[in-house]
C-alpha cells in the first residue's frame, strides 16, 4: 500500500475529545484560561503552543504529544510482513478506507478484514496469489467499510463461498453477516484469531488480533488512528477504555491495521499518541 496521509489533524483531535468529554467552548476556554478568540483561533487551525497546551490538560491529551502531532513531523513506521498480510486503500468520498488480508501460507486460506470501498483490487490480488477466501471479517458496520461487501460476495463463485462475520452488537445492520459473541475465537487455516470487543466508535466495533504472522497483528477498525482515534459524541468513554483495555494492553511490537490512515505500532501510539501517550 503506498504512503498514505495520517487520518486527522491536531483539530480533529481537539474537537473529538471536547464533544466526547460534552465540554462547551465558553468552559473550555474558562478552564484553560484563555480567551473564547483563542480558542476559536486555535480550533480553526491557527496553531499557538501554549494554548495548546492548556487546552490539552483540559480534554485529557497528552499535552506534548499534542503539540508534536501538530508540529507534522511524525509519521508512523511499521516493519515489513514476510508472507501472509496485504493491505489496500480506497478513495471513499472525501477520505480513503483500509482493507486487509490476512492468509494462511501453507493452505493459502485467506480472510479479508472490511471489503471498504472498491474490491478490484482485492480480487486481483487473491487471484494472482491463489488465495482462497474464506472469512470475511467486519470491524464494524459504517458504510465505508462495507461499501463492496455486495460485489466480492459476488465475484467469489466457489462451492464453498466466504462467510462474513460481524458482532452480534451491530449484525442487523449487515443482513450478509454472521453474529458472534465478544473474544470469540477464529481460524484462519493454522491461524488463530481472537477478536475482542472495541465499541465506542460503533457499537460493535471490534478488533482482530492474531499472533502468528511475522509480527503480531491487531486489525483494529475506526477504534484507533495512528496519532489519533475514532470519535464518539455518545460512548466516548467506552471508546477510550475499550482501546485501553483491549489494544493498548498488547504487545508493545503489535502492528496496528487501521480503519483510516496509515499502519502504525502500538510502541509508537504509546508514543505519540495524544489520547494515549502516558504522562
Amino acid at each position: 500500500m503506498p504512503r498514505i496521509p495520517i487520518e486527522d489533524n491536531y483539530t480533529d483531535i481537539l474537537g473529538k475529545a471536547q464533544r466526547g468529554l460534552h465540554i462547551t467552548d465558553e468552559q473550555l476556554a474558562a478552564r484553560a484560561e484563555i480567551t473564547p478568540a483563542e480558542l476559536a483561533s486555535l480550533k480553526a487551525g491557527q496553531f499557538d503552543e501554549a494554548a495548546a497546551r492548556r487546552v490539552a490538560r483540559h480534554l485529557r491529551l497528552h499535552p506534548g504529544a499534542l503539540v508534536n502531532f501538530a508540529s507534522k513531523k511524525w509519521y508512523p513506521t511499521h516493519p515489513v510482513f514476510r508472507s501472509g498480510f496485504a493491505a489496500f486503500n480506497a478513495p471513499h468520498d472525501d477520505m480513503t478506507v483500509n482493507s486487509y488480508l490476512v492468509w494462511d501460507h501453507r493452505s493459502r486460506q485467506a480472510a479479508l478484514f472490511d471489503p471498504g470501498a472498491s474490491g478490484e483490487k482485492i480480487l486481483d490480488y487473491l487471484a494472482a496469489e491463489k488465495l482462497s477466501l474464506r472469512q470475511i471479517f467486519l470491524t464494524h458496520a459504517h458504510e465505508d467499510h462495507i461499501a463492496d461487501l455486495g460485489k466480492i460476495l459476488a465475484a467469489i463463485k466457489t462451492a464453498t463461498p466466504p462467510e462474513v462475520w460481524i458482532s452480534a452488537r451491530e449484525a442487523s445492520d449487515v443482513p450478509e453477516a454472521k453474529p458472534f459473541a465478544d473474544n470469540t475465537i477464529f481460524h484462519i487455516g493454522d491461524l488463530t484469531l481472537r477478536s475482542y470487543p472495541t465499541s465506542g466508535h460503533s457499537p460493535g466495533g471490534t478488533t482482530y488480533y492474531t499472533t502468528d504472522l511475522s509480527y503480531p497483528l491487531a486489525i483494529v477498525g475506526d477504534s484507533l488512528f495512528a496519532g489519533s482515534m475514532g470519535g464518539s459524541a455518545d460512548a466516548y468513554d467506552d471508546a477510550i477504555k475499550n482501546n485501553w483495555k483491549y489494544i493498548l494492553s498488547l504487545p508493545r511490537d503489535t502492528v496496528l491495521a487501521c480503519g483510516h490512515g496509515p499502519i502504525t505500532t502500538l510502541a509508537q501510539e504509546k508514543k505519540n499518541n495524544p489520547f494515549f501517550a502516558r504522562w
